[in-house]
């Protein structure tokens, strides 16, 4: 990552130069603990690198020793003073941090997630949400809500879209921390490297990516989240069109065009 970041809000920096991005969880004496605030910032500074052509790929990690703690408990209990017993602040974190993962997946750019330390709660949240996750092996993960009388339903949208049945309910209902070996065991996280070579892999993978056509990216990002929710029938009819569209870009055609002639493509990402 770059050395100069630049301070675009108390919670969020950002990093990196094109093609590849840097946002960074900047409260490490909260454990990056996803405050209202904290949601807020990373959702501006996420639409804003998905809005550069400049970049075209996200990388997102957490400052300190955390990548994060989940929700800011102390906020919740803060706000248990309100009159309404916190009802209306309670409805407008969860509204601003489902808006945040949705915006995760619908961004148009890769988002990789680099987790050195814990990722618990809406953390690992966000790590699941990520379409990429690269962790050093001393990282852990968990969503331990129901160790505190709060199951973690939110987290458990995007735990289990990417792990199986029974192992994204074994994390909820037990609520244990798991390690990052078996995060990648079980599909949480891509795979875990020693924490020396965490910034070399990441910037090796985001890197490879940004080699891609941006507008190939695009399609693909999209296509792969829609077809999720689809039946099988409908999922090859949807990205049957998809694969149409994209055969009809310049860069396939340039793509096609240089595998055959056996050279390096020239992407115009368009």
């Amino acid at each position: 990552m770059s050395d100069s970041i630049e301070g675009l809000s108390s919670a969020v920096k950002r990093g990196g130069a094109p093609p590849v991005g840097h946002l960074v969880l900047a409260k490490p004496e909260t454990r990056n603990a996803l405050s209202l605030e904290m949601l807020r910032a990373l959702r501006a500074e996420l639409d804003a690198l998905a809005a550069e052509d400049a970049y075209r790929v996200i990388v997102l990690e957490g400052e300190g020793p955390a990548f994060s703690a989940g929700h800011d408990l102390k906020e919740i209990t803060r706000h248990r003073a309100d009159a309404d017993q916190g009802r209306a602040f309670f409805e407008s974190l969860m509204a601003e941090c489902a808006a945040l993962m949705q915006g995760i997946v619908a961004c148009p750019k890769p988002v990789i997630a680099k987790v050195d330390g814990v990722a618990t709660a809406a953390g690992c949240q966000l790590v699941a949400s990520c379409d990429l996750a690269l962790a050093s092996d001393t990282s852990r993960f968990a969503t331990p809500g129901v160790n505190i009388g709060l199951f973690c339903s939110t987290p458990m949208v995007a735990l289990s879209r990417n792990v199986s049945r029974k192992h994204a309910m074994e994390m909820l209902l037990g609520g244990e921390f798991i390690d990052a070996q078996r995060a990648a065991a079980i599909g949480l996280i891509n795979r875990s490297v020693p924490g020396s070579e965490l910034a070399d892999a990441v910037d090796e993978m985001a890197q490879r990516i940004a080699g891609k056509s941006r507008v190939t990216l695009e399609f693909g990002k999209r296509a792969f989240y829609e077809q999720l929710e689809m039946d099988l029938a409908a999922a090859y009819e949807h990205t049957s069109r998809v694969m149409v569209e994209n055969l009809l870009t310049r860069d396939s055609k340039e793509g096609i065009s240089a595998f055959i002639d056996k050279r390096t493509p020239v992407w115009r990402h368009a």
